[in-house]
């Protein structure tokens, strides 16, 4: 069995993934930018380290050639602004490419590289993780428990805290707004524009509508054309959506990105290792067609980061073993809307 490439793999849940490939027996190639970090990690767990930005193509193309190497696992984001060197990379040198995003237009650009990756017979997978693994698989099962599904309504609500990551690729987008899919086509909307009351997930919160990666992949995974995702939050975290819509412009300065970037770089790390045994994270899904038929289900899964590791490690080993399908796939085109019912915690409930 050959062998795979972690990219960011000092970062918060790069080093989770870490372990968790430790854990399955694999003794990936680290990698990333920030040379001390990396050596760090590397000799905790006694792998191989290679240092290099992504803007040196000679480097990151020269070892994506290895003969042991047929595989990225790519945890550095934003990915916005990290998977168009290290897609391009794969797409040259025939190196599968996996990452963990939740960013709707990495995937969509990702997607329109379908046909590139099966020339070069390599499977291009974003979203392994949290972001977008349990929903996609999740949408893919209920979708296909009525005829011409035409309306997806997916939810979730997290209990556990924020990486720095994550955090950082949230005030990257602050600025954006909303999105949804409506008759096929992902539009722009305001920020928290539609509420929703899912008792299943909250008796005292509503669910607010949020820019997540499902507006994109459940489009791949399911062909239905309108969808909107929501998450369970308190009130404070929907005012402050509400508050953005008029922040707009403020919000999308470099400056004041920077400044928020220097913040949250200095003030969050992520939950630590008590705070991911005892959270979890529940999805909800509704599909509907024009002839009224309705069908609802749920997820209840381990907590996210621990479940990112999990299911971006499994999915690289796949990869490893030659199961993977060539071209832009999401987590349920390429695994089945089963996937997620591998891993222990997970639980499918129909309503």
């Amino acid at each position: 069995m050959k062998n795979f490439l972690i990219y960011g793999a000092y970062g918060y849940t790069g080093e989770l993934i870490v372990e968790e490939s430790i854990k399955r027996g694999l003794k990936p190639i680290l990698a990333g930018r920030h040379a001390q970090k990396l050596k760090a990690v590397a000799e905790r767990f006694s792998l191989e380290a290679q240092s290099f930005s992504l803007d040196d193509k000679e480097k990151l193309y020269s070892l994506l050639r290895r003969d042991d190497i047929c595989a990225v696992l790519h945890a550095a984001g934003p990915y916005i602004h990290t998977y168009t060197p290290m897609v391009e990379a794969c797409l040259q040198t025939g190196c599968h490419y996996i990452d963990i995003t939740g960013e709707i237009d990495v995937f969509e650009r990702i997607s329109s590289l379908d046909k590139r990756a099966e020339r070069a017979g390599i499977m291009l997978l974003p979203g392994a993780g949290f972001d977008v693994v349990p929903s996609d698989c999740l949408a893919a099962y209920a979708a296909s428990q009525i005829s011409h599904p035409e309306y997806l309504e997916i939810a979730f609500k997290g209990i556990g805290g924020m990486s720095r990551g994550t955090t950082l690729t949230m005030l990257e987008n602050l600025d954006e707004g909303g999105r949804v899919r409506h008759n096929g086509k992902i539009i722009a909307v305001r920020s928290a524009h539609a509420q929703r009351q899912i008792n299943e997930l909250s008796q005292k919160s509503p669910s607010v509508s949020i820019p997540w990666g499902d507006v994109s992949t459940a489009y791949h995974s399911t062909g239905i054309e309108n969808i909107i995702v929501y998450m369970t939050m308190p009130e404070s975290m929907q005012r402050s959506m509400n508050l953005s819509n008029y922040a707009k412009p403020l919000l999308g300065l470099s400056a004041v990105k920077n400044l928020l970037g220097k913040v949250v770089r200095a003030r969050v790390s992520g939950p630590d290792a008590t705070a991911r045994a005892e959270g979890h994270s529940l999805f909800w899904a509704e599909v509907r067609n024009s002839q009224d038929e309705v069908f609802r289900a749920m997820l209840r899964t381990p907590e996210g980061y621990t479940l990112t590791a999990l299911t971006a490690v499994a999915i690289t080993e796949r990869v490893l073993k030659g199961d993977y399908k060539i071209g832009f796939q999401t987590p349920s085109r390429a695994y089945g809307a089963d996937f997620i019912l591998e891993f222990e915690g997970t639980e499918r409930i129909v309503l």
